[in-house]
């Protein structure tokens, strides 16, 4: 079983309109929701590989309950979200048909309560140790230590759990001080936590931080990995245009799957990439189409070598 948490659970809206305008009125011609936030959308896309998943995290109120409902009919995801008082957010993405690109609205996320965290902490603790490897993606929300994901990663360190750490600014900082074994940052979030703006020296810089790998995602250009292993470098065929909600937490389940299935990383990268481009093709948020995605994985190019023994 792999174990995804996401802290700030959402409800994903995504809407469609013919070209959007500024300070205009749009006629919607399509509505999708579906149970979002960074974790579970590495949640669906691992089941869509036909993984196991648990996945835990906050839900609460009007769209937490659509959020379960969703995650009911997910095949291959178990829910151990834990119920809170608060609401859980929205984010609404609004897709323009004439180009494919997309405008992102995203909500704060609710007050977590003291008692609301212990219920977690504990279900996490009693859930890390009958994982094969644990994820935790995006921001935290009010009211969460900011040093939750430290914590986190300590507890699955301390069990044997590898574990990738998605997430940004001083939750990120204090998460690689906890040594996760993957740390997978964009290039924008590992500057701020480097001080540094070329990929491959913040990368390194990441790794003296404290994380044993380092996978940069940097848009377009496809991922960076900085490993014990070696350094790679993996991009997609071409550019493409769309819709990039979900488009990194694909990348993540790619990564995921691939250590679970004790993959060489350069394969490992070009999955990742191949489901990122994917998703990002989608008409869905978060989704991606396997005869694209299979199609990507033989397009995918891997550059970079493995460290000599």
């Amino acid at each position: 079983m792999i174990l995804t948490v996401t802290l700030n659970t959402a409800l994903d809206v995504t809407y469609h309109v013919r070209a959007l305008r500024p300070h205009a009125s749009h006629r919607v011609t399509e509505v999708t929701e579906r149970p979002g936030g960074k974790g579970l959308n590495v949640a669906r896309v691992l089941a869509a590989l036909g993984h196991e998943v648990t996945a835990t995290g906050f839900a609460g109120g009007a769209t937490g309950r659509s959020l379960k409902e969703g995650l009911a009919h997910s095949p291959g995801i178990t829910d151990a979200l834990i119920p809170i008082e608060g609401v859980t957010r929205r984010t609404v993405a609004v897709v323009d048909d004439s180009t494919g690109d997309a405008t992102q609205l995203n909500e704060p996320g609710p007050e977590i309560t003291p008692e609301d965290w212990s219920a977690f902490l504990t279900t996490y603790e009693e859930l890390v140790r009958s994982a094969a490897a644990v994820a935790l993606c995006g921001s935290l929300p009010p009211g969460v230590p900011v040093g939750a994901y430290a914590r986190l990663v300590r507890t699955a360190r301390g069990s044997g759990v590898p574990v990738l750490l998605d997430t940004s600014g001083e939750p990120l900082r204090r998460g690689v001080a906890a040594r996760p074994d993957i740390v997978k940052p964009n290039a924008d979030e590992l500057a701020e936590l480097t001080g540094a703006h070329e990929p491959l020296r913040a990368a390194q810089d990441a790794r003296r931080r404290g994380a044993h790998t380092v996978v940069a995602s940097l848009g377009a250009e496809g991922l960076l990995a900085l490993t014990a292993q070696g350094r790679w470098r993996a991009a997609p065929p071409r550019r493409v245009r769309g819709n990039p909600t979900g488009a990194g937490d694909a990348a993540v389940a790619g990564l995921l799957s691939g250590l679970v299935e004790h993959l060489p990383w350069p394969d490992r990268l070009t999955r990742a990439v191949a489901l990122s481009t994917a998703t990002v093709l989608a008409p869905v948020a978060g989704e991606f189409d396997r005869r694209t995605y299979e199609e990507l994985l033989e397009q995918v190019t891997v550059t970079g070598e493995a460290t000599a023994a």
